[in-house]
């Protein structure tokens, strides 16, 4: 593994400029899911916020600083951003670390998750598992061009993952750290470093996930009612239940936008985490099928993005945004249809939350940046080829091969 590597060396103007059909892709999965988010929060809104478009509105505004951040990183030189990575590392680890502190965090169920920012709550997990990826990103593409890189090297990155994932699970968020730890296992695994480092990892890993599993009651009745689902239908298993009526409720065709408002309100909080059992009672298997088109295309072209671009910091980037995109996606879709333990991870696009949308919309941006190309690695690959050819010249070694 130590010397395998998907990227191909192609230069920058052989290279798409813009991919059209990720872009595409980004904007219909929005538009969907904010208006889903309408239609399924509108009777919950109007009673509880006092006018049904509210949590659309908030949605919006949302969006408008995620199509903010979409556009920074996807025009801003991957070279600035690996600049400014510094920065977005320390604001994320302070971010994790005010969670704990009683006059910025707030706390939901029990979890501390959220901390409150100015006139705005914000969930730094979510801007977590960006920061890491870039983080992992930049990493791997240094450790690449060592040429003396062993195992002992990676032990920076390793430490990184093990204190953003700590402290997530320290907030009692053990969806998004498992989650985010898988998608950092991915990123060690493609980036061609030797396989001897999951060893360890996993060693140690899976334990203590075992451990934290056991250690809360409430994460050992969702497995549970997993397992034996008619045992727990009024208790951990309702909302599991709920969604599954929704959704063979929703048929073929769907039971239309309006008509099931009244069912969609008997699932509590169904903005949020169960917002795709709202979706599909109201479109059917129709608006289930039209998601998932639109799901293929995006993963299609986001994964095609990280094989074909000139930056290696660039494809492990769009690489490790699509996949937390496409897997976080697939992980809420499971969860609603009852074929996983309840989790509490968000539907990208979809679920009610601020958060999420930034963040989504701000890997979405990155990704676009690394379908456009990357100026300063194209020059620094032809750098580094001159000197290759001057090195040969000098040895008398170029003519000769």
């Amino acid at each position: 593994m130590a010397g395998y590597s998907f990227y191909p060396d192609k230069p920058l103007s052989q290279y798409k400029k813009s991919d059209t059909g990720l872009i595409v892709s980004i904007i219909l999965l929005w538009g969907l899911g904010v208006g889903a988010l309408y239609f399924c929060s509108s009777a919950y809104s109007g009673k509880m916020l006092g006018g049904e478009f509210a949590l659309v509105k908030r949605q919006l505004v949302a969006s408008l600083v995620g199509f903010a951040g979409l556009a920074f990183f996807a025009f801003v030189p991957f070279s600035k951003i690996r600049r400014l990575l510094p920065v977005l590392m320390l604001v994320t680890v302070a971010l994790l670390l005010a969670t704990f502190v009683p006059a910025f965090n707030e706390e939901r169920n029990g979890a501390k998750r959220w901390v409150k920012l100015l006139f705005f709550r914000f969930q730094p997990s979510e801007l977590a598992k960006f920061a890491l990826i870039l983080y992992l990103a930049n990493f791997f593409d240094k450790y690449q061009k060592q040429a003396d890189n062993d195992e002992r090297s990676v032990f920076p990155a390793v430490m990184v993952m093990t204190l953003f994932v700590s402290l997530i699970f320290a907030e009692k968020d053990f969806s998004t750290g498992l989650f985010l730890f898988l998608i950092c296992l991915l990123l060690f695994f493609i980036s061609g470093i030797k396989t001897l480092w999951l060893i360890p990892m996993a060693v140690i890993g899976i334990p203590a996930l075992a451990m934290m599993i056991v250690w809360e009651p409430y994460r050992m009745e969702r497995i549970a009612g997993y397992l034996h689902p008619e045992q727990f239908g009024q208790g951990v298993n309702y909302q599991t239940n709920a969604s599954l009526r929704a959704i063979s409720a929703g048929g073929f065709w769907g039971q239309g936008i309006g008509s099931g408002l009244a069912k969609l309100s008997s699932i509590p909080e169904v903005q949020a985490d169960y917002i795709f059992a709202g979706w599909t009672e109201a479109m059917g298997f129709v608006g289930v099928a039209l998601y998932f088109v639109i799901l293929c295309v995006f993963a299609y072209r986001a994964f095609k993005v990280s094989f074909y671009c000139p930056s290696r910091f660039g494809a492990i980037g769009a690489f490790g945004c699509a996949a937390a995109i496409l897997f976080q996606s697939l992980a809420n879709v499971a969860v609603v249809c009852g074929a996983i333990p309840s989790t509490g991870i968000p539907l990208p696009f979809f679920s009610a939350g601020g958060s999420s949308m930034i963040i989504t919309l701000c890997m979405c941006g990155f990704m676009i940046n690394a379908a456009r190309g990357d100026e300063d690695a194209d020059e620094e690959l032809n750098f580094e080829k001159d000197e290759e050819i001057k090195v040969l010249n000098e040895a008398g070694e170029y003519e000769r091969l």
